[in-house]
């Protein structure tokens, strides 16, 4: 029998062991990076936000002049099977379409056929619960983020070359994770990751240059609602040192307290009471069912 434990994968049609799943090589999407992505989580067998993560898949397929042959609902019946098909309670769902494959000798992205792939496998953190009780050390790398002008943030991309060197810079600097920047110095984003620095009631968080993730903007409505006030602008990284409180967003592991920079002690040094008030109403939200799509696994 085939093992489903550690995840699925949906590949030409049809649901396999993560472990069989294969593309080929001649994919643009592993030659030339040319792929739109979304990743969605579920967590005690509901899928949170499952609709949005849908929607801004199918904006970014738009963008990027790319089409699956399915529908909205189509993929939430695919995503669920897939889920369902591993009996993950807590999981890390990816769907992903490629540009394909040209027909031989063209290099006009006209003649690919685009391909769709998902999978799902066992929830991925950035910083696990109990790391989370601590905080993460994060460096402002050096490295510059891929500008807006050559490639649109909002589409999720595997541009991930600024951001895997400015990891191993943070290694190399004793950190867990990097934040690369703009030109003159201000954050944007992380390895999927977005960031907020906290003074007093104000919340900040980059303007543009990253991606719009789905936990940022939840971190947001969260935030508006609990009285806080929120500014999307340029946030340098010398505001950041100087926050009351710093921490990040993201589907892998919701929102994370940042308690050192370059070293440095942020705040007093512990997650704030921001942060940890806005964590435990993200997680609330998993409960909810405005939010959140039960899975029958039967």
């Amino acid at each position: 029998m085939s093992d489903f434990s550690q995840g699925t994968a949906y590949v030409n049609e049809q649901i396999v062991p993560i472990s069989d799943a294969k593309i080929s090589l001649l994919d643009w999407g592993f030659l030339h990076s040319d792929a739109t992505y979304d990743v969605v989580h579920v967590w005690k067998g509901r899928f949170f936000r499952l609709d949005d993560h849908i929607d801004r898949f199918f904006t970014g397929m738009e963008k990027l002049r790319m089409s699956i042959p399915h529908s909205r609902n189509d993929l939430r019946a695919i995503l669920v099977d897939c889920v369902r098909a591993s009996s993950l309670r807590e999981a890390y769902v990816e769907m992903i379409c490629t540009r394909g494959m040209p027909k031989p000798g063209s290099r006009d992205p006209r003649d690919c056929t685009n391909q769709f792939f998902a999978f799902v496998i066992p929830f991925v953190w950035i910083a696990n619960p109990e790391k989370q009780t601590t905080g993460l050390h994060l460096i402002v790398s050096r490295w510059q983020r891929i500008p807006p002008e050559s490639v649109d943030p909002t589409v999720k991309n595997y541009h991930w070359l600024d951001m895997a060197m400015g990891l191993f810079e943070a290694y190399d600097r004793g950190g867990e994770t990097a934040v690369v920047v703009d030109t003159q110095g201000n954050l944007i984003e992380g390895p999927g990751f977005n960031i907020f620095t906290v003074n007093g009631h104000t919340l900040t968080t980059p303007a543009c240059g990253m991606r719009e993730g789905i936990t940022r903007n939840t971190t947001i409505e969260l935030a508006t609602r609990h009285g806080y006030k929120v500014e999307q602008r340029r946030l340098h990284a010398d505001e950041a040192r100087a926050a009351d409180e710093v921490f990040i967003t993201s589907t892998a592991g919701g929102i994370m307290p940042v308690t050192k920079i370059d070293g440095q002690i942020v705040g007093a040094g512990a997650p704030g009471s921001v942060t940890r008030r806005l964590q435990e109403a993200y997680w609330v939200l998993h409960e909810d069912p405005d939010y959140t799509l039960q899975l029958d696994y039967a």
